[in-house]
């Protein structure tokens, strides 16, 4: 049974009418661009992320947009490239910020293993033999654990939030549709 589980890929739906009242929603109101180059609002960006929350981190996920007549079937296109026009954006806006996270916390990393290397280095150098192994240099090692923790535990633990909003922003991005008529 639970092998089975683990082979069935989960898939998330995100529904979504063409229905004129509901449709100008999906977009900002101040933005005079052409509907396919529309910035989605944020009650509807909100609403996608409410919908994908339950979602396993495999999980694909797919757009059901239901119409009920044919002039309504001519938004699904545009509301598809403004959405993944969306997604994309704000994937690189995650990456950018994830790649900013690297550098600076590597930099802090690097910084701190200068002052550490420096104050063992230096410790032998400056304190006699017979001080070598007094409380100076037990607080020079506490010192060296203390400022080496803050870089290395972010870069073990705080990387992982970014990735989980990329791969959503992706998986948003290429999300299939699924063009569903309701009849009247």
């Amino acid at each position: 049974m639970n092998k089975l589980n683990n082979s069935i890929v989960q898939r998330t739906n995100i529904f979504l009418s063409l229905d004129q009242q509901l449709y100008t929603g999906y977009f900002n109101p101040q933005d005079p661009a052409p509907i396919y180059k529309r910035q989605l609002s944020h009650e509807f960006e909100q609403y996608i992320m409410n919908c994908i929350r339950p979602a396993r981190r495999e999980a694909t996920f797919l757009y059901k947009i239901s119409y009920t007549c044919d002039v309504d079937k001519q938004y699904a296109e545009p509301l598809l490239f403004a959405i993944r026009r969306h997604f994309a954006e704000k994937k690189k806006v995650v990456y950018s910020s994830f790649e900013k996270f690297k550098r600076r916390t590597y930099l802090l990393l690097f910084m701190s293993l200068a002052i550490v290397m420096a104050c063992q280095g230096l410790a032998p150098l400056i304190l006699d033999r017979k001080y070598q192994h007094s409380g100076l240099t037990n607080g020079l090692d506490v010192f060296s654990w203390v400022i080496l923790w803050r870089p290395i535990d972010k870069l073990i633990f705080h990387w992982n939030p970014f990735l989980k909003d990329i791969s959503i922003a992706e998986r948003l991005e290429k999300a299939e549709i699924n063009l569903i008529q309701i009849p009247n």
